[in-house]
């Protein structure tokens, strides 16, 4: 493939994955890259050996989804699901258009460096009355959790490069992708993205962050562990009143948010024992969480069950949680072993594997206490992270 759709491919790509925050743009400029397949690839592309476990689990999930619309007792309202087909676009792109490191580093840098502004913007609403609890910082988003998600994953693939920062020759030889390499950069993105982080008050978030540090820190730096404990007692004791008591009401059952994630629990389960393996339907969670709600639940009536598992198996099936866990552990072993082989030296983009693993796991705890996978924008920017050590097991194209 000559040079110039190779570029025209990784610009168009990245701008609509860049551009996620703003969800208008984001999806025209991926609906323009569905349409220039024709033009920037050729009409069948073929599909990289490696990446036909993870695009046959993806399309296992479309399946479910449409089963579940079909099955659905309201189809009507149930069929407004089918635009997570064009959002798996982004998935689908990637393993098609994209070949090895080089682009998906340089993907990887950018998105970092645009989380940063983000992130600084989200600070800069502090100025403006946001901070509290009913007022949280929020970014560009239309919600704090929303904000914390989109965050979070990038957060992980700073901090794994931090952690497995390349030689100045390997670093050189990058070009721009060189960006995050150098101090300057990387500790303001740093601080500004994990401010942004704690000034969101998002407890899951926070969860996720610890659960996904130790992992990363067991993986390629065991003996940071030692300082777990003396950071979060540093924490606690410089940290502004506000955070503190947030962070201290993750594990009170008293808390009443605590309590309402508790009922909506034991209602979901309901709803997937009764509606197995197609659930009740996309869409319908919201409608008929009335009837399955628990006598003492704080709230009668809830958006979506705050458990992003609990939540596409009570709409959609055990089928649809089937094939998005396989998706998931697809992804984080092809991480994995990606990570094994750049640690022997039979391979590149150590750090970017160990930030797919980090971001996984941060997106998978903090799945258990929302509905982050519900999220357009979060999602959008996961289906990217399960595609990269896919992209970067391939040889050829834009990388090489």
């Amino acid at each position: 493939m000559p040079p110039g759709p190779e570029r025209t491919r990784l610009a168009l790509y990245g701008a609509h994955l860049l551009a996620s925050p703003a969800l208008a743009i984001s999806n025209l400029l991926l609906g323009s890259s569905v349409l220039s397949l024709r033009w920037l690839g050729a009409p069948r592309p073929a599909i990289p050996e490696r990446a036909r476990p993870p695009l046959a689990a993806a399309a296992a999930y479309l399946v479910a989804l449409v089963a579940s619309i079909l099955a659905s007792p309201e189809p009507a309202t149930s069929v407004r699901a089918l635009s997570e087909i064009f959002s798996f676009a982004t998935f689908a792109l990637a393993l098609v258009w994209l070949r090895g490191e080089r682009p998906a580093r340089w993907l990887v840098d950018a998105a970092i460096v645009i989380a940063a502004l983000v992130a600084l913007w989200g600070l800069a609403q502090l100025a403006f009355g946001y901070g509290p609890l009913d007022r949280r910082i929020r970014g560009p988003f239309s919600h704090y959790m929303t904000f914390a998600g989109w965050l979070l994953p990038l957060d992980l693939m700073l901090i794994a490069r931090m952690l497995l920062r390349r030689p100045p020759a390997a670093a050189v030889a990058e070009g721009p992708t060189a960006w995050l390499d150098r101090p300057a950069i990387a500790w303001p993105a740093l601080v500004a993205i994990n401010l942004a982080l704690i000034g969101s008050l998002t407890r899951s978030a926070w969860l996720a962050l610890a659960v996904s540090l130790a992992l990363v820190g067991a993986l390629v730096r065991p003996r940071l562990l030692a300082w777990a404990v003396p950071g979060a007692l540093l924490f606690l004791i410089l940290a502004p009143v506000p955070v503190v008591e947030r962070a201290m009401s993750i594990a009170d059952l008293t808390d009443e948010s605590n309590y309402d994630r508790l009922c909506m629990v034991e209602a979901g389960l309901r709803m997937v024992g009764e509606h197995p393996l197609l659930g009740l339907g996309p869409d319908r969670v919201e409608r008929r969480y009335p009837l399955y709600r628990h006598p003492t639940a704080p709230r009668r009536t809830i958006p979506h069950l705050h458990n992003a598992y609990l939540q596409l198996a009570a709409e959609r099936g055990l089928l649809s949680l089937g094939a998005f866990l396989a998706l998931l552990g697809l992804a984080g072993l092809a991480a994995l072993r990606g990570l094994r082989r750049a640690r022997e030296g039979g391979g590149g983009g150590g750090d970017l594997h160990l930030g797919v693993l980090g971001a996984l796991v941060a997106f998978g705890v903090a799945a258990l206490f929302e509905n982050n996978w519900g999220d357009t924008e979060v999602q959008r920017m996961l289906l990217f992270v399960l595609a990269v050590p896919f992209v970067i097991a391939e040889r050829g194209g834009d990388g090489e």
